[in-house]
């Protein structure tokens, strides 16, 4: 069997309004908890309460994300911030990698 070679280069990762999309996605999971209390009854009658419990779980899931995402965003527009900083110091017109 021969190995696998790339024939073209890897696209570069898309970047955009993450932090939004995970705090839109957490506020979807608790609405939908929220929105299944009312008939818990029903769910514990046919064996599905791992459907209400489920939603908890992507909420709270969720909110570690956003904790995760911010952080995460500080630290790329901090890397960005030194980069130009030292562009600027060194009087460079590109960053070098």
């Amino acid at each position: 069997m021969a190995k696998w070679i790339p024939k073209h280069e890897a696209p570069e990762p898309l970047e955009g309004p993450v932090v939004a999309t995970i705090v839109g996605g957490t506020i979807l999971w608790f609405v939908l908890f929220l929105a299944q209390l009312p008939f818990y009854g029903w769910f514990k009658d046919r064996g599905n309460t791992w459907w209400v419990w489920c939603c908890l779980a992507g909420a709270g899931l969720g909110l570690i994300g956003i904790w995760y995402v911010r952080g995460r965003d500080a630290a790329l527009k901090r890397a960005a911030a030194a980069d130009s900083a030292a562009v600027t110091d060194r009087g460079v017109s590109t960053p070098e990698g």
